[in-house]
């Protein structure tokens, strides 16, 4: 089994996503989590650019990792200096990571027209700084940038950019998809020519504008490049970088190619939702293999077909990558699902019985009043316990007020005051602040957190409303789903009511109650 370097540059080209930004302890914990996951090499960012990224890496100095390498990362030297002049490079070898990677430019557009030297001065610049570094006793691995654009445009000099790396000994050359504009089938056709051409092992870099990131990655592995580099959960500048987790799952699934360890696939749900609860980005549910409904089916033929054989409707095994099967509950489902819930909860329910019918129109009656389960499976499992008799209240409500104002100058505040009983003793809360729904969230929060910690571990990372029925006007009755989110796992809930707090305190009560149940497993 031919093995795979996996290179993360979550925390370099990850951090040019749009509303992500990371600090210096964000910065240490991805990376302590992609370093338990057993990824190969990790670029921690460009030292040379910013005061963060200098910090970051003067803090890693000791900061041990125990499988991965990390990586600083920089450009070639200037036009017209000497490489020792250089003060990007000589950040990346202040930052003393055991791996280096520079950038150059293959593409004689940008030569000309970005940077606006020579062609032959480019290929100085790129063979001078590998050198330099090489000297300095660092592993080197060059990012051919707009490899593929220039390529195609100017085969020959891009090809050029490339030996002159190689003459200077680089240990890897990464060919890069910058633009995300090139095609499978391209990217297959030119890694196999350069591929006749270079000696040195080669890497893949995409970037996901035509939704052809891991496609594209995956073609220049399979053509016979040896590194791949990307980010987790696809994040990245514009439309993205190529995705570690897909990329992994499926050298590991589908192309017999060993990455990191087979035992530290199964963590990979675990890796993602992390990262992303670090990064404050929400996780879309239909992301492939980790995402929640990644392996949850709705449909009831297709229910009934997965208890008969999971392959039907399953192409791996959700469990080798750290997920799990759903079997969701809406009126098209059946019976079925209520009886798998049952059986996970230790009881024997028969989809004919009595109890089974009196459950099943109990939840078609709360769906035609507007609750949708198959979008908030924490809510459903709290409602088979609470039906079942297996469920105890973490808390009970005595009462909440929540009011907005806004003030002559026009600004706009909220303030809400929970009132709770727990364990026997009354607690309350009252918080100011933005909107009612988040004064709502932090008051019951902050009643609960002196007796369950844990709670502070968990926050709303996304909130939706839809008006069932338009008719009524702004008498109508709302739907309110909340998904929430702590350090390894995210889950919705569901509240329906004609008032939009009422609906709120619904879901946000089954967002605590389901984290608090799942906590105390």
């Amino acid at each position: 089994m031919s093995r795979i370097i996996i290179y993360d540059t979550t925390l370099r080209d990850g951090s040019q996503t749009e509303g992500v930004s990371y600090t210096v302890a964000d910065k240490l914990k991805i990376t302590d989590k992609l370093d338990e996951l057993g990824v190969h090499y990790i670029e921690g960012g460009w030292p040379g650019s910013n005061p963060k990224d200098k910090e970051y890496f003067e803090r890693m100095k000791s900061h041990k990792l125990k499988n991965a390498k990390l990586v600083a990362f920089g450009s070639t030297r200037r036009s017209g200096i000497k490489p020792k002049q250089d003060t990007n490079l000589n950040e990346l070898i202040a930052s003393q990571t055991p791996t280096v990677t520079i950038f150059g430019k293959s593409w004689d557009l940008h030569v000309k027209d970005v940077i606006k030297t020579t062609l032959d001065e480019n290929l100085r610049m790129i063979e001078e700084s590998v050198a330099f570094l090489k000297k300095h006793k660092r592993e080197v691995f060059y990012d051919a940038e707009h490899f593929f654009d220039g390529y195609k445009r100017n085969p020959r000099y891009a090809l050029k950019t490339i030996l002159a790396a190689q003459k200077a000994r680089a240990d890897c050359i990464v060919l890069c998809d910058t633009n995300g504009g090139a095609l499978p089938e391209e990217v297959t056709k030119i890694v196999k020519e350069v591929k006749k051409k270079i000696k040195t092992s080669l890497g893949i870099h995409t970037h996901n504008d035509q939704d052809l990131a891991v496609a594209n990655s995956l073609a220049a592995i399979h053509a016979g490049c040896t590194q791949v580099q990307g980010t987790f959960n696809g994040l990245g500048e514009r439309c993205g970088n190529a995705d570690l987790c897909t990329i992994m799952a499926i050298l590991h699934t589908k192309m017999n190619k060993k990455s990191i360890t087979p035992n530290k696939i199964k963590y990979l749900m675990d890796a993602s939702y992390y990262i992303s609860e670090v990064s404050n980005y929400t996780l879309s549910n239909n992301h492939p293999f980790v995402g929640h409904s990644a392996f949850a089916h709705k449909g009831g033929v297709h229910i009934d077909a997965m208890l008969k054989n999971p392959m039907a409707y399953e192409h791996v095994d959700p469990e080798v990558v750290g997920n799990h099967r759903r079997l969701l509950t809406s009126e098209l489902a059946g019976k079925m699902p209520i009886v798998l819930k049952a059986q996970k909860m230790n009881i024997a329910l028969d989809k004919n019985s009595p109890q089974a019918k009196e459950i099943m129109k109990e939840l078609q009656d709360k769906e035609y009043r507007g609750y949708q389960f198959e979008g908030a499976d924490a809510s459903f499992e709290l409602f088979m316990k609470r039906r079942l008799k297996l469920y105890q209240p973490f808390f009970y409500l005595d009462g909440f007020k929540v009011y907005t104002e806004k003030k002559l100058d026009g600004s706009v505040s909220a303030g809400a005051t929970v009132r709770l009983r727990v364990d026997g003793h009354d607690e309350m809360a009252t918080i100011e602040g933005h909107g009612p729904v988040e004064v709502l969230d932090k008051a019951l929060r902050s009643a609960l957190c002196k007796f369950y910690p844990n709670l502070e571990h968990m926050h709303l990372s996304d909130y939706k409303v839809r008006v069932l029925d338009t008719k009524d006007g702004t008498a109508a009755r709302v739907r309110v789903l909340i998904e929430s989110q702590d350090e390894g796992d995210s889950w919705t809930t569901v509240g329906v009511h004609e008032n939009i707090i009422e609906a709120s305190w619904e879901a946000l009560v089954d967002g605590i109650e389901y984290k608090l149940l799942k906590d105390k497993k």
